[in-house]
């Protein structure tokens, strides 16, 4: 069975969605410094203009980011911590899943999410980088 298959699973998708949601949440809460302020004050911009914008997206964007996430699941081969796993082949995940991204923000027809998309993008790949130990620890949960 492949991860696209695991995690899109009408038994778990919903619970899958809502555990990435919250990664997301805590990366955000735990930005420091004046980039993480920046990080803070645009998520804050896009929530007022749709407060469940993360499980929105996340559950819009779930096929996409196992597919993308299937290599690295595949070799993977549940041998440990697939959060460490993807934290020691960061640039390579994380670049797998800004393409995801990027993909999707090119698209919309959304002002304000295009906006506060491009403005965070030039620290994307550092911060992504740093949530794929919580990202791989709910893969794991339950694509295993």
């Amino acid at each position: 069975m492949t991860l696209s298959e695991t995690l899109l699973a009408a038994d778990r998708r919903p619970q899958v969605v809502a555990d990435l949601a919250a990664v997301i949440d805590a990366e955000v809460k735990d930005k420091k410094g004046l980039s993480g302020g920046a990080i803070k004050a645009g998520y804050a911009a896009v929530r007022k203009f749709n407060p469940t914008i993360a499980s929105d997206a996340t559950n819009r964007m779930l096929p996409e980011v196992a597919t993308a996430l299937q290599p690295f699941w595949a070799d993977f081969a549940g041998a440990g911590d697939f959060g460490d796993y993807l934290a020691g082949r960061g640039d390579e995940a994380a670049d797998a899943l800004l393409a995801v991204t990027d993909k999707r923000a090119a698209a919309t027809e959304r002002e304000p999410l295009k906006r506060a998309y491009k403005g965070l993008r030039g620290k994307a790949h550092d911060n992504v980088k740093q949530a794929l130990p919580r990202l791989g620890k709910v893969i794991q949960q339950y694509g295993s």
